[in-house]
């Protein structure tokens, strides 16, 4: 009886193989899609450690709407973002479960802190829910730092690592410290300078109006303005003594995304890219001295190309000023490592994922 049944036990252990192999595979894949505040990304990753940060990303997509520059104009979401939005939400759903096969909890749908200033976020919520069945979840401005902190740092990395992400507006981060009982407490990090307001604030020191664009001028007033930068950078550490033991510092943020394209020029694979202060000081004199050199550069490179596109020399330049301040104020850097957080649009993935693993503390 067994020989004669022997085939079909075998073909369902197989199956049964099959299947389990496959539903396991399905639980390490998980996918976001963030209504950002200049345009929606779809991410999807295939996670193989996430203390380590092990992950490969399988899919991203983005598509562009200007919805922040919408809100601050009207106060509220436009007819046009709502549908645009659902119509994208849909069928970039409707891909990823038919590409991906993705375990329906492990599919996720946030909002940007800027969306809890529009009026009408709820027409926004309900439409994507109604056509998804799935909820959206509006990030909290006060959250926003640590969910920052908690994708952009590997967890492996918690107790000894800091971030700083060098926004448009601000440059933001943290550090988390380990408590008793196994409890952990962010400790955020905010500077009031980010690339364009630093820009701002240079530009307000030109007497003569008719000067403002002019290069020489911008780089003059420039440089006369980094004692106030490095002022501010000195009373955020000096408030923080506890970041200055750890031994990891990682990196985020248009400015050190701008740096690591145009001075390295390669496509580096890895998540974190290995940052000096020597490389930071090069780019430095390059952006103020030889700025052609990255002209030339774009012609030949998309990435670079998109650099350009989207910061001018005078941006390129606040931007590193901030970078290199914040290098510089470090005590002992030589004895600290340095990482750039190459897959930022990813972080609050990481974060959502590293909340809901047995694997990682977040006693929060």
């Amino acid at each position: 009886m067994l020989k004669k049944n022997k085939p079909q036990i075998l073909l369902y252990i197989l199956l049964s193989l099959f299947f389990s192999i496959n539903i396991f595979s399905q639980k390490s894949i998980y996918a976001g899609i963030e209504i950002g505040r200049r345009a929606i990304k779809i991410s999807v990753l295939d996670v193989s450690n996430i203390k380590k940060a092990d992950y490969k990303i399988l899919y991203f997509a983005t598509e562009r709407i200007n919805f922040a520059e919408h809100i601050s104009t009207n106060g509220e979401l436009t007819q046009d973002d709502i549908n645009k939005t659902g119509t994208t939400v849909i069928d970039q759903l409707k891909k990823i479960r038919t590409d991906f096969k993705i375990l329906e909890e492990n599919i996720f749908i946030v909002a940007a802190p800027v969306f809890s200033s529009a009026r009408n976020v709820d027409a926004l919520r309900n439409r994507i829910t109604s056509l998804t069945n799935k909820d959206v979840e509006v990030l909290n401005v006060n959250e926003e730092a640590k969910t920052l902190v908690k994708g952009a740092i590997p967890p492996v990395d918690y107790s000894n690592a800091f971030l700083l992400d060098i926004g448009a507006q601000t440059t933001k981060g943290g550090y988390i410290d380990e408590l008793e009982d196994n409890k952990l407490e962010f400790i955020p990090l905010e500077l009031d300078f980010g690339t364009m307001t630093l820009t701002d604030a240079v530009k307000k020191t030109v007497a003569n109006p008719s000067q403002v664009n002019d290069m020489s001028t911008y780089q003059e007033k420039s440089f006369d303005f980094n004692p106030v930068l490095r002022k501010k950078i000195k009373e955020m550490l000096d408030a923080n003594p506890l970041l200055l033991k750890k031994d990891k510092m990682y990196l985020s943020g248009g400015a050190v995304w701008a740096f690591s394209t145009l001075y390295y020029n390669e496509n580096v694979k890895e998540h974190y890219v290995t940052l000096s202060l020597d490389d930071v000081i090069d780019y430095d004199a390059v952006l103020k001295n030889n700025f052609n050199k990255y002209n030339t550069l774009a012609k030949t490179n998309k990435e670079a190309a998109r650099v350009l596109s989207t910061y001018d020399q005078k941006y390129l330049i606040s931007a590193n000023n901030i970078l290199l301040s914040c290098l510089e104020s470090i005590p002992n850097l030589k004895t600290k490592k340095i990482y750039f957080v190459k897959e930022g649009q990813v972080t609050w993935l990481i974060s959502y994922i590293a909340d809901r693993s047995k694997k990682v503390n977040t006693n929060f």
